[in-house]
């Protein structure tokens, strides 16, 4: 599993770093990456909370300028944010052919069709975000099969240039 986003609450760390201590608990074979930024601010994660995720098995990998490595080693892609646009780190790890957990917020959900190229989570949730998680741990194989879906979407749903042609014709 991985989650790329600055280190702020509101994109769901928090309810990530609850998620895979959980997960890694009672799954010790999966691992959890986190990669991203610390972010000054009201809304930032702080460095303790970090370190009793790490201490728990979360695998901080830090700030990276390209996240190609990073989503080339996840098998599932999550992100739990409170509110977004159009994520962008959701189609990059899409446009890569991987599955995503995310929830069922404004921009986020449009990436998701519940089921078919990933699980759509409430808001807030560590524990629906954990069983979303183990959805993929007992049934490795909707990881391939959800995965080419978002591969599928990407191309006919958010490639640039579909985008940019409809942008024109407005």
């Amino acid at each position: 599993f991985l989650m790329v986003a600055r280190l702020l609450r509101n994109k769901g760390v928090c309810e990530y770093g609850e998620a895979a201590l959980r997960v890694i608990a009672a799954h010790p074979e999966a691992r959890c990456l986190l990669v991203g930024p610390f972010d000054e601010g009201p809304d930032s994660v702080t460095q303790i909370q970090l370190d009793r995720w790490i201490a728990g098995g979360l695998e901080y990998l830090g700030s990276r300028e390209d996240v190609r490595p990073a989503i080339a080693q996840a098998s599932i892609y999550v992100l739990p944010s409170y509110r977004e646009g159009t994520p962008r780190s959701v189609l990059e790890a899409m446009a890569m052919g991987r599955p995503i957990v995310t929830t069922d917020a404004p921009g986020c959900r449009e990436t998701v069709t519940h089921g078919e190229n990933g699980f759509l989570i409430p808001v807030r949730d560590p524990t629906a975000l954990m069983g979303a998680m183990e959805k993929f741990i007992y049934n490795p194989s909707l990881i391939p099969s959800m995965g080419g879906k978002s591969y599928k979407i990407a191309q006919e749903k958010y490639d640039v240039k579909k985008v940019n042609a409809e942008m024109l014709k407005i």
